[in-house]
């Protein structure tokens, strides 16, 4: 491998020849030797570095043309644009675990687009600090970085998989409304439901977590850049925090405004809180949805059996035949991985100190994997397992009539004390309600057909 030299506050220092990042990024690689090629940076935030940096170059241009020339801003934002759309990817090797600021990867951002400007331009034009940095700390783009991979993330990945299954079940409910079952609490036998009420609970519960996604992308929606180092905007120009974010707001055909309170927006993660809340809230639906699905599905003989659903794969390396609800397996996983990572981010943004929250890059990790691994767990569960879900009536109304909860229709005509006889009778010897009804003189076998319909307890 050739090597150049690269040179930053603290002296000279070998990169690879053939990668755009310069001297602090090689520190940083140097000194970080944690998780690498394993846990770096997420792409959402380089790709948002990437909108940030083109939008500053802009706000710079227009406010600080004596600075930031034409000839630079074109440069820096044509290079800034491929960060954007992913393209430079692999000049972005630096971990999560490195300094809580995310100044490295600020820092990796800002000397990977000099590099990459100078080329496109032909010549040493551009400075990582003067020119690609201008008006921003490390302390404003991380944190404005995060909101917008946040945004971006939950507007385009996560509610749109959360909509398709809502629709999967939509369709659902309305086929089913008619399959009636047997209801169950405490995991005991209930009273009847039909299965397109029951899939209406998992459907309402999905729209509901939605809801509060939407309503979490306004907080995130306010960005720190314009606040520097500690929030007052030094060395920022009056009107750049504004004009970046009109900027950012073009770039991503999403809506951002400037954070009113810089010293919130440095120090406190309130709003990344909040937003991965209700990514939690999904997830836990998710976890009941696809327990419910695996209990309903159980067998296919000796469990509840009462609804299909596909077989993907073999379930067993031992057992012929065998056909595991895997779709709902790994739901269940990822939504354990949601509230862990959930854990980790209340804890990361109790530790703002003074004027900065130094858990920044741990936070981005577990907030944007959350996101990802969610959205992605959806996606699959819905093609693969709630699009193929069919109801066993037959199973249905197997169970249904051997329910002793059915003795609640009872209640009127004898009582409710008459009602637990009837149950207790039918249980200790294994017969139906009519035959114990009939037998303790409630009611006798006409009177009974005419007050019992399961059917129509729905």
């Amino acid at each position: 491998m050739s090597f150049r030299i690269e040179h930053d506050s603290m002296g000279e220092v070998q990169v690879p020849e053939e990668k755009y990042w310069g001297a602090q990024t090689q520190r940083s690689r140097d000194n970080f030797p944690i998780g690498a090629g394993r846990e770096t940076m997420p792409e959402e935030i380089v790709r948002a570095f990437g909108v940030l940096k083109e939008a500053s170059a802009l706000a710079n241009a227009s406010l600080r043309p004596e600075k930031m020339t034409g000839e630079k801003c074109r440069a820096l934002c044509a290079a800034a644009r491929e960060v954007a759309e992913g393209k430079l990817m692999d000049h972005f090797p630096l971990v999560v675990w490195q300094t809580g600021s995310g100044t490295q990867s600020n820092m990796n951002a800002n000397e990977v687009i000099a590099n990459r400007a100078n080329e496109l331009a032909g010549s040493r034009l551009c400075h990582p600090n003067d020119d690609v940095n201008m008006s921003q700390s490390s302390n404003d783009t991380f944190p404005t970085a995060l909101h917008i991979a946040a945004v971006l993330s939950l507007e385009d990945r996560l509610i749109p998989a959360a909509e398709g299954l809502i629709s999967v079940l939509q369709r659902l409910e309305a086929e089913n409304r008619d399959a009636v079952k047997s209801g169950r609490t405490h995991l005991q036998d209930a009273v009847p439901i039909s299965f397109g009420q029951e899939i209406s609970g998992w459907r309402a519960s999905l729209t509901r977590d939605t809801e509060m996604l939407r309503l979490s992308l306004n907080p995130l929606r306010e960005l720190a850049l314009g606040g520097t180092a500690v929030g007052t905007g030094l060395n920022a120009p009056k009107g750049f925090a504004e004009k970046a974010a009109e900027e950012i707001s073009r770039l991503t055909g999403k809506a951002f405004r400037t954070a009113e309170n810089k010293f919130h927006a440095l120090t406190s993660k309130d709003e990344i809180v909040f937003a991965h809340g209700a990514v939690k809230a999904l997830a836990a639906d998710m976890m009941k949805i696809a327990n419910d699905v695996r209990w309903l599905a159980s067998g296919p003989r000796c469990g509840l059996g009462e609804i299909r659903i596909p077989e993907n794969e073999p379930g067993s390396s031992i057992m012929p035949g065998k056909v595991n609800p895997t779709q709902c397996e790994q739901v269940t996983m990822v939504a354990v991985q949601v509230m862990g990572n959930d854990a980790a981010i209340g804890i990361a943004a109790s530790q703002g100190n003074f004027e900065l929250n130094v858990f920044m890059p741990v936070i981005a990790y577990n907030f944007l994997q959350s996101v990802r691994l969610l959205s992605e767990s959806i996606l699959s569960f819905t093609d693969r397992c709630a699009s193929g879900i069919r109801a066993d009536r037959e199973k249905m109304r197997l169970n249904l009539h051997h329910s002793l909860m059915l003795a609640t229709a009872l209640n009127p005509h004898i009582g409710y004390e008459n009602a637990a006889k009837t149950v207790k009778l039918a249980f200790q010897e294994d017969i139906s309600l009519k035959e114990a009804c009939v037998r303790l003189g409630f009611l006798t076998p006409e009177e009974f057909d005419a007050v019992f319909h399961p059917e129509e307890m729905i």
